[in-house]
């Protein structure tokens, strides 16, 4: 899925009254004051955990160990029932029926949190949340009781298969994940055949849409946002539209659809936001590379993996950790060096937007890192009262704030 969990399901969320885009999220005034473990620099209520999880997951993909604290700092975000918001400022405080819990960004933080280890706790909890919101068809939506849609499906699929879970095997009134995808997928002969639908309509019909594709590729094929260069190696394979009476061959049709799409304008996909000028859509193009990496149609990936190199600079810079992070797994996918992308390296642009990381074992701090994150602003400011007491019995200590990043 893009940066933002895609405006698709954003739009969702907005029609059920869960959130609003994280696109109209305000930027951070100075009085503002967030965890010192969280990557990213401005208001993370749509999307803390989701920017969090997948800056982990990067991270963890290319050798590199996180910041300890900004580890705990996700695992702390669950509540109790094993679900995660998209952000909780006070983690302290006891979920209660006013959170708006979010299979994505649960999903993401089991990604992030298996693949890290040591967080069997936290994530066998996640997945029983997931199965006990399960929809009768097979599928999730982005909130609980929420109407499936490909995109939710998918990432929950994803988290099922890190935890080390079947996720063919995740049933709900003899429905499976896969049974939910095959039917939002559209079929060959018309306009968009093998893509995937986000959701019906209101009319029930299916539209094509490119960001579910990516993401609906992905979890056909029962994977999550990881895919390891070479996975199912080879040039790109027949391209045409077959009936999807399996989730594979629902992959296969996905895939065609998006090497037809990138190939269109130059190895990028469009936006196709209502009211606004059709643009690049970075983070989509990212998200197909995976998907088409994971199918083995290295020719396209590589492609478009190239043509992000020349043009996703200054998208990353502006939209923060998600952004590099997506770039990271689009890089690892198709096994270009994401040290040397386009001549950017993005690991070390990912790690600028949050604590620096562990290494050898050894955590490597900033002064601000030594800062203990309760969430809140108010234990922010005691924090500094603190520092200035210590200051005035002689003891000198030099604190310095948080750089202030750039997010999503």
């Amino acid at each position: 899925m893009n940066v933002r969990r895609s405006a698709a399901v954003l739009a969702a969320v907005a029609v059920i009254g869960a959130a609003t885009p994280a696109a109209a999220a305000p930027s951070p005034s100075p009085s503002q004051a967030f965890p010192s473990a969280l990557y990213g620099g401005t208001d993370p209520k749509y999307d803390g955990v989701w920017r969090q999880s997948l800056a982990l997951l990067a991270q963890d993909t290319v050798g590199v160990k996180p910041a300890a604290k900004s580890v705990q700092w996700l695992a702390r975000q669950q509540c109790a029932d094993g679900s995660f918001a998209s952000y909780r400022p006070d983690p302290t405080t006891a979920c209660d029926a006013k959170t708006m819990r979010d299979t994505n960004a649960t999903s993401a933080a089991v990604q992030a949190l298996a693949a890290l280890g040591g967080h069997d706790d936290v994530t066998g909890k996640a997945v029983d949340w997931l199965k006990s919101v399960q929809n009768k068809d097979g599928g999730w939506g982005y909130s609980p009781g929420g109407a499936s849609d490909t995109n939710s499906t998918s990432v929950v699929i994803g988290a099922l298969a890190a935890a080390g879970e079947k996720p063919g095997r995740a049933e709900k009134d003899g429905k499976s994940p896969y049974d939910a995808l095959l039917k939002l997928a559209l079929p060959c002969g018309g306009d968009g055949g093998g893509a995937f639908a986000f959701q019906p309509d209101k009319k029930g019909e299916l539209a094509p849409n490119a960001d579910a594709t990516a993401a609906g590729v992905l979890g056909a094929l029962g994977k999550g946002m990881v895919v390891e260069a070479g996975d199912k190696a080879g040039e790109k394979s027949d391209a045409s539209c077959a009936k999807a009476g399996t989730p594979e061959q629902a992959a296969a049709n996905g895939a065609a659809y998006l090497t037809t799409a990138l190939a269109k304008d130059d190895g990028h996909l469009m936006s196709a936001l209502a009211g606004a000028e059709p643009q690049p859509d970075y983070g989509n193009t990212a998200d197909a590379v995976v998907a088409l990496a994971a199918l083995g149609e290295t020719a396209q990936a590589g492609k478009s993996v190239r043509w992000l190199e020349k043009n996703s600079t200054s998208w990353a810079a502006r939209s923060g950790p998600a952004a590099y992070a997506q770039l990271i797994l689009a890089a690892h996918a198709t096994g270009t060096n994401p040290r040397d992308f386009g001549g950017a390296d993005l690991v070390k642009q990912l790690g600028a937007t949050g604590p620096a990381p562990q290494t050898a074992g050894k955590t490597e701090t900033r002064a601000s890192d030594e800062k203990e994150d309760s969430g809140s602003d108010f234990f922010g400011i005691w924090w500094y009262v603190g520092v200035c007491l210590v200051a005035g019995i002689g003891i000198g200590f030099l604190f310095t704030g948080r750089k202030k990043q750039q997010q999503l």
